[in-house]
């Protein structure tokens, strides 16, 4: 006979996953790998523990929970959505973000263009930012760290500001690290570009999105530019 055993002292409910995933850090990377397989393993042992209680047949109400669990995982967990901004941080921002300081509004391709040749678009403007930086910022180089447009429209890129003198005195010789990410929906791109440490930017994440949604307004699409934080 199975039995959970000490298993399900640690198995959150369906609220409790919400209450956690509600106050990770914004880039969860294993916590939430982790998170999404401990209750993957919790749904399975509270299925074969009713399986093996009711003789063969698992009572409906853990078919409903089960049903709960995976859309919890499967809602807001979903991979390539962006994060709101912590609140009152000066060095994000966000179009999750509730509209204020920190909410940068996604960028619109125009009308009558397919998603496909978006994307391509979308891409030819990331790929084309300086190597070398602009307006004094980026000045360390970027980096595409994750590229899943093709199949899932998401892509992070990270950027290195602070090289030299200043990476020297205050980050201990290693240079500030940016994060951008992009999620591409029906008809607009998501993004999110945010600083790593620190707390003020010195209007690096502000540059570098208003140098991107100016390229892509020369083709056409809709942006806004974004005020310094």
């Amino acid at each position: 006979q199975f039995s959970a055993g000490p298993l399900a002292f640690f198995c959150p409910t369906p609220l409790r996953l919400r209450q956690l995933h509600s106050k990770m850090p914004a880039r969860r990377g294993s916590l939430l790998g982790a998170l999404v397989a401990g209750a993957a393993l919790c749904q399975t042992s509270s299925w074969l523990s009713a399986f093996a209680a009711g003789g063969g047949a698992v009572p409906r109400r853990e078919l409903i929970f089960g049903a709960a669990t995976s859309a919890l995982l499967v809602g807001p967990l979903a991979a390539g959505a962006v994060e709101a901004c912590k609140d009152g941080a000066n060095n994000c921002y966000s179009s999750a973000s509730q509209p204020g300081r920190n909410f940068v509004a996604p960028w619109s391709w125009p009308v009558g263009t397919s998603k496909g040749d978006a994307i391509k678009a979308l891409r030819e403007v990331l790929e084309a930012y300086p190597k070398e930086g602009q307006g004094d910022v980026d000045q360390g180089g970027w980096s595409l760290a994750v590229d899943e447009l093709a199949t899932k429209g998401y892509a992070r890129l990270e950027y290195l500001s602070g090289i030299g003198n200043f990476a020297r005195f205050f980050n201990g010789g290693k240079p500030f690290v940016d994060d951008l990410e992009v999620s591409v929906g029906d008809s607009s791109v998501s993004v999110r570009s945010s600083s790593r440490v620190g707390d003020s930017d010195m209007a690096v994440n502000t540059k570098r999105l208003n140098y991107l949604a100016k390229s892509l307004a020369a083709k056409g699409w809709t942006t806004t530019q974004v005020a310094a934080l």
